[in-house]
């Protein structure tokens, strides 16, 4: 008789456990991306977004030079000129994916070879 309610208050304890909150809450396919864009926006605040293509890091006097030289070649893209102490950073373009950066960068680098992609962020 023992075991019997025993093996009956496990089952009803059993029984209980799974009627109450611990079923896995189940989304829509809709949900779940609106969900991940909340995120993506929210990680675009924080930490900024794009890629630029960096062309030099160095003196001010050689990254003046770069820059004129560079929109002698590509007028049509902007160029930027950033001093982050004690250097001076050449950066083109302003790119969402680095899939645009890479496209890009493989026709910058036929004339200025050391080209890198850099991330942006705030």
């Amino acid at each position: 008789m023992k075991k019997q309610l025993s093996i009956f208050i496990f089952f009803l304890f059993a029984f209980c456990l799974s009627q109450s909150g611990f079923s896995q809450e189940q989304k829509s396919d809709s949900e779940l991306i609106a969900e991940f864009i909340k995120k993506k926006k929210e990680f675009n605040k924080e930490f900024g977004y794009g890629f630029r293509i960096q062309l030099y890091n160095g003196f001010e006097v050689e990254a003046k030079k770069l820059r004129a030289e560079f929109h002698i070649e590509f007028p049509e893209i902007k160029t930027y000129l950033i001093y982050r102490q004690p250097e001076w950073k050449i950066q083109v373009g302003l790119y969402k994916t680095r899939l645009e950066a890479d496209r890009a960068l493989l026709a910058i680098k036929k004339e200025f070879g050391t080209a890198i992609v850099v991330p942006l962020g705030k």
